[in-house]
């Protein structure tokens, strides 16, 4: 592992948004902050979003920029990416913004029912050849349905067309509502959701350069 990874694990220790549980602490038990995320965190009720998945933390930020009235939490498990995440929350002084440290297969013992309302997957790894992997399988869709609160959107952009088609079929084999299906967003009338949609990340301005179609999915879980 390189020197300056190892500075960044370091240095996240001390980001006061960057939350690292133990294996032990969430394996098949409730961690700490379940259901305390608003009151312990953030210290005022407003609704909370989660990014699945969030790397470097671009979406995370950006939301919570546009929505400053909003609470925004990006999880992976990568710790050098969520270093640069982190850090620009601490140098922006972003007070509605926090990032765990954990693999997704944990997400039930982060989160207390109806205590999120939001979810967004931003250019997930389409595990192409392992669907029960995917975070739009039905298995990991069962695990966010246990703490979504009635209505809550999940919300899917990616560049993969395999990985779209998957978790459209997913969709409507389990009778979720679809918002919107769009296999290439950018070639659609999206001016309603210019605002959710705009922000590029890294990966997306990468794939657009190719002249890759950008896939949105949004669907609610009844």
């Amino acid at each position: 592992m390189g020197k300056n990874k190892w500075l960044r694990f370091e240095e996240n220790a001390g980001f006061s948004s960057l939350f690292q549980p133990e294996f032990e602490e969430v394996f098949s038990k409730d961690w700490r902050l379940k259901g305390q995320w608003n009151q312990s965190v953030f210290k005022r009720e407003a609704p909370i979003c989660l990014e699945l998945g969030c790397g470097k933390g671009e979406y995370t930020l950006a939301l919570a920029r546009k929505y400053p009235d909003r609470h925004f939490i990006g999880i992976d498990i990568k710790g050098a990416r969520l270093w640069r995440g982190a850090k620009t929350a601490m140098e922006e002084a972003l007070p509605n913004v926090a990032f765990i440290r954990t693999r997704i297969e944990f997400i039930e013992s982060l989160f207390a029912p109806h205590e999120i309302d939001e979810i967004w997957i931003t250019f997930p790894d389409p595990q192409l050849r392992k669907e029960r992997k995917r975070l739009t399988h039905a298995i990991f869709l069962a695990r966010y349905r246990s703490f979504l609160r009635p209505g809550a959107t999940i919300h899917l952009k990616t560049d993969s067309q395999e990985l779209y088609d998957f978790t459209f079929q997913q969709v409507k084999a389990l009778n979720y509502n679809i918002l919107y299906a769009y296999p290439d967003m950018y070639g659609a009338n999206l001016h309603n959701l210019v605002d959710m949609l705009g922000v590029q990340t890294f990966y997306e301005k990468h794939y657009l350069a190719q002249g890759k179609p950008i896939t949105y999915l949004a669907f609610t879980i009844p």
